[in-house]
């Protein structure tokens, strides 16, 4: 192939990359530049102080407690698993690895009507009946979003381990450590910025949830009414100046994780 003929198709070719690129971004940018032009500085101060403000804050708080309180036992959850996934293999690696994928690749609605059937189920009646009830309550939302963002947690927790070379753990064994002692001091340093951008990425995981909660809490105004919640119950009374409020603030805390887990390096870390 002539060097003129070469050239034309590397440049072809880089136009064909670069276009799906800016069509992609392009897209992704009108959409959010149709909210921030619908969306003006009065109808979004009327949501933070003005009359929407109580179920405004209320939403903001019941997300912030819940979305963080999943992530703490989704990350404990999430280390041992992922270091397990990680560095062991063991008789059906496969078949576990693939069952906690399910709940990053259904549809979010599933996992909600899957909670209310075994809560429909004799063990499911003993535990709200004798331990604590979980069905269309606030606890219930920490469960709802668990099932999903567990599963997200896991998987990049793993790939945080991925990251650190086996190799520095058999240098640090042969050196004294024990299996324990190598975690410890040699892959959880290693691996610090990897947890930490998957801790981030979940927060943003299960703050985002919304057909879990809605299918096994309800949309209970001042309730169980999570930021995604409540951005659904304004639309579905057409106050779209309250319901674009909540959908902005949502943005800007997707944005302000995605920046965090950019800001840690955790680009190699999303499933």
């Amino acid at each position: 192939m002539r060097a003129s003929a070469r050239q034309a198709w590397t440049s072809l070719f880089r136009y064909i990359v670069v276009s799906g690129l800016l069509l992609l971004v392009g897209g992704i940018t009108v959409v959010f530049v149709a909210i921030a032009l619908r969306l003006d500085i009065p109808t979004l101060s009327e949501a933070l102080v003005g009359r929407g403000r109580a179920e405004t804050w209320f939403s903001i708080k019941l997300t912030a407690v819940t979305t963080t309180t999943t992530t703490v036992i989704a990350v404990l959850i999430g280390i041992p698993a992922g270091y397990a996934l990680s560095r062991y293999r063991f008789p059906f690696h496969t078949l576990l690895d693939t069952i906690i994928d399910l709940p990053i690749v259904l549809p979010p609605l599933v996992a909600g009507i899957a909670l209310l059937v075994f809560f429909g189920t004799t063990a499911g009646v003993w535990i709200e009946e004798n331990i604590i009830p979980f069905v269309y309550t606030q606890q219930g939302i920490i469960l709802a979003q668990l099932v999903p963002a567990g599963s997200f947690a896991v998987r990049s927790l793993k790939a945080a381990f991925d990251s650190v070379h086996p190799r520095m753990e058999h240098v640090a064994r042969s050196l004294g450590c024990n299996e324990r002692q190598a975690f410890f001091q040699v892959v959880l340093p290693q691996a610090r910025n990897g947890l930490v951008a998957g801790a981030v990425m979940t927060w943003a995981r299960a703050a985002g949830e919304f057909g879990p909660i809605l299918m096994f809490c309800g949309a209970t105004k001042m309730k169980t009414e999570t930021l995604p919640i409540a951005v659904f119950l304004n639309m579905s009374v057409g106050d779209i100046g309250m319901a674009l409020s909540l959908t902005v603030i949502l943005v800007i805390l997707a944005a302000s994780a995605l920046l965090i887990f950019k800001a840690l390096g955790g680009r190699g870390y999303l499933w």
